[in-house]
């Protein structure tokens, strides 16, 4: 079952027709971004792709491979995420800079979480420059993601190479607006073991908020418990995913990802996108 609610108490402010980027008062103060990075990796759009791990993440702002595509708007007090369509992982054709949750650093992802363990994630943030395309819209970029991880015996039991699992949930910048997509299963008879597959699971059709928050600064929040995925933004508008699906999904570790995700191999394509604030909890 998937629901939907608004606070129709809440008063969103008719707002033009928006251009790309925002322009910062110039009498506001230095301020950095509140975001803890001693949990993430990121994986950057160049290399095979390159990966930075901590403690080296934490010194984006002066480390020579990272200070291009992380730098923190001190103005706007923001993490800036840069990328561009150029390198990209395995399971992908797309780019990104991109954070990854490392639940224990040490381990380089090999611990994550299932939905029946639970968690958290909420971040304020904004879309801060973004390409268009041929048609004039803006490309697209998916800014937080739920992905799924198999765990060694799940990948040996199925033959595969990899830990690789469908990703759950994506969530996208869409011309202004926040779209949710998530993963359904095709055959809700599959075994255990077919469950397993990525081709076991499509897309739903979707879902858009229906608040406009074009590039000005928005939050949003997931939150996974047994059963249940919920997104929420900017505390006025939810969506609520508590179905067979979701309950099927149990059979995968999981882990958080945020940041941008540029969905467009277009020349010339690019997207940044400002993190005000990011912080998960388990």
């Amino acid at each position: 079952m998937l629901t939907i609610c608004c606070n129709k108490n809440t008063e969103i402010e008719d707002r033009p027709d928006f251009e790309s980027g925002d322009v910062e008062d110039p009498e506001v103060a230095y301020k950095l971004p509140d975001i803890n990075l001693s949990n993430w990796k990121v994986t950057l759009p160049i290399g095979n792709p390159t990966e930075v791990h901590p403690p080296e993440i934490l010194d984006y702002a002066t480390n020579e491979t990272l200070k291009t595509f992380m730098y923190n708007d001190s103005i706007a007090g923001a993490l800036v995420f840069y990328t561009y369509p150029n390198a990209s992982t395995a399971n992908s054709s797309y780019s990104r800079t991109e954070l990854r949750e490392l639940m224990n650093p040490a381990d380089k992802g090999a611990t994550n979480w299932t939905f029946k363990q639970g968690g958290k994630m909420k971040g304020t943030l904004a879309m801060g420059d973004i390409s268009k395309d041929h048609s004039g819209n803006y490309h697209r970029a998916i800014i937080m993601q739920i992905h799924g991880r198999l765990t060694d015996e799940q990948r040996d039991l199925i033959d595969e190479d990899d830990n690789n699992a469908p990703p759950m949930l994506k969530i996208y910048w869409v011309n202004g607006n926040v779209r949710v997509k998530t993963k359904v299963l095709k055959n809700l008879n599959n075994s255990y073991e077919e469950l397993l597959h990525t081709n076991a699971w499509g897309d739903d059709d979707g879902h858009t908020f229906a608040e406009d928050v074009g590039f000005e600064k928005f939050t949003l929040e997931v939150k996974v418990s047994e059963g249940s995925m919920e997104v929420i933004l900017n505390d006025n508008e939810s969506v609520v995913y508590d179905d067979i699906h979701i309950e099927k999904w149990s059979v995968f570790e999981n882990y958080f990802k945020a940041g941008n995700y540029l969905v467009s191999k277009d020349d010339g394509a690019f997207a940044k996108v400002k993190y005000y604030t990011l912080e998960i909890s388990h």
